[in-house]
């Protein structure tokens, strides 16, 4: 078993499950910033176990990784199996824009060139990044180490409901509701920013063009009477010539009864979050000033957003649909940058930033019933507080939630992060792993912080992966 420099103190705490000792390995770093390597074992023919996670020295904890795979490759090592109990990159498994770049399946590809046979991790942010790499991977979970801190710690654990503070984590929220029994809730927000228009009206080409795609003002006419039509007949109440009666899947008419209504879903609560906290309904939106100011700063302009100060437009500009239509998406960039429906696990730097933005106003929606019950606030990182502090404001200040546990696998906890989750009143504790290193300066920040060793979890992994043991037993809940 050889250790990389990121967690050295859990490398020690597995080799004394294991009843050994971390073999040597010498790394050091040259006065140009290069890693160097040098393994001080013999390898040939051996199982070789290389615990390295990811740290806040991430790049320079990935190549310290690559090389001592290939060192372990160059010795003649049997099988080399990299621990990575926080898996870098993970968060970077999909494209996000047309240039973007998938990070973590580049990182698979580096760690299999490199020589890797094995791969063992705990949570990865997405689970289908097993598919990119060549090798068996074992993504173990923290789920049953969380779970038994909260029998043991939180009295009425049996009315505590599992809510996830966005739609992406709902599928780990579940789980561990369905494992203990519990119920489950999800909170959502739905940003509310700032307008900015832009017409097309100017464009030659498109105020002549039909919805067919002609240029013929006949035909643009034409659409216009239809549409016109179209609305009368919908006030008077009768289908119109190309409307067809409701049918149902099988292709039967669907009677109308009494039955046919919208019902308001039970459990909805709503809110209103300004720059990432839960505020009253009377209080003033930054929207609506940011764009009563905009709108009062063009009303001596021409149509769009240009002054009557600033330069004319060119009359190039003036017939170029084109160039009116990329001005538009210049000025406006579309949310999800490779088309189609947005994704549900939405950007976490995305999300913290609209929250941190005093000129953006979102509408959060609790869906379940907290009510004098304690809440479970579960993901697989806690990276910056808006979210986590704008979820637990949600299900106390107007779900009417007892006490909120903030509860994760990797504990990042950038800036300020943990002391604004010790300082929001509504949390309780922030529950996390030892997965990730947490200096002893950030311990001391907070009172709240309870940090679990899975050293167990991995040394266990290790003993049965070097005996050809099965690892299934790791998945279940155990006391």
């Amino acid at each position: 078993i050889f250790s990389g420099s990121s967690h050295p103190a859990l490398v020690d705490a597995i080799c004394e499950r294991l009843g050994t000792k971390p073999s040597p390995v010498q790394l050091r770093k040259f006065s140009n910033g290069e890693t160097s390597v040098e393994i001080s074992a013999s390898v040939r023919d051996q199982d070789v176990f290389i615990v390295q996670s990811g740290s806040s020295q991430i790049n320079d904890n990935v190549m310290e990784m690559l090389i001592m795979i290939s060192a372990c490759k160059g010795g003649s090592a049997r099988s080399i199996t990299a621990v990575m109990p926080y898996f870098p990159y993970s968060r970077q498994s999909k494209r996000k824009t047309h240039r973007g770049a998938i990070t973590a399946r580049m990182l698979a590809n580096l760690m299999y060139v490199a020589g890797v046979n094995h791969v063992i991790t705990i949570d990865l942010h997405a689970s289908q990044m097993q598919g990119f790499f060549k090798c068996p991977v074992d993504n173990l979970i923290a789920e049953p180490i969380l779970a038994k801190w909260l029998r043991m710690n939180v009295p009425d654990w049996m009315e505590a409901v599992v809510v996830s503070k966005n739609p992406g984590g709902t599928k780990r929220v579940t789980s561990l509701a369905d494992s203990l029994k519990l119920s489950f809730g999800v909170v959502t927000t739905d940003r509310r920013r700032p307008h900015h228009y832009s017409s097309l009206l100017n464009s030659t080409i498109f105020e002549s063009m039909g919805t067919d795609g002609t240029i013929d003002s006949t035909a643009l006419e034409k659409d216009a009477e239809e549409a016109e039509t179209r609305i009368r007949t919908s006030e008077r109440g009768t289908p119109g010539p190309t409307e067809r009666p409701p049918h149902d899947m099988d292709g039967y008419e669907e009677p109308a009864g009494d039955e046919d209504h919208d019902e308001r879903a039970r459990d909805v609560i709503t809110g209103r979050l300004i720059h990432g906290h839960i505020v009253d309904d009377d209080a003033p939106s930054p929207v609506l000033s940011i764009r009563s100011g905009s709108v009062q700063g063009n009303h001596n302009g021409q149509r769009g957003s240009q002054s009557s100060n600033e330069e004319p437009m060119p009359e190039a500009m003036m017939q170029s649909f084109m160039s009116t239509a990329s001005t538009h998406s210049r000025m406006q960039p579309p949310h999800h940058g490779l088309g189609g429906t947005g994704d549900a696990t939405a950007s976490d730097e995305e999300e913290e930033e609209a929250l941190k933005d005093p000129y953006t106003e979102s509408t959060v929606t609790l869906v379940g019933n907290v009510r004098d019950r304690p809440v479970l606030i579960v993901d697989d990182i806690i990276d910056k507080a808006g979210s986590w502090v704008a979820a637990a404001e949600t299900v106390v200040k107007r779900g009417g939630a007892t006490k909120v546990y903030c509860m994760a696998t990797h504990g990042i906890f950038a800036e300020d992060a943990l002391s604004e989750l010790d300082m929001c009143e509504e949390i309780e504790a922030i529950v996390v792993t030892d997965a990730f290193p947490i200096s002893e300066e950030k311990r001391r920040l907070t009172r709240k912080l309870v940090i679990l060793d899975v050293s167990g979890l991995l040394s266990e992994a290790i003993r049965r992966n070097h005996h050809g043991e099965s690892i299934s037993q790791l998945y279940h809940y155990y006391d």
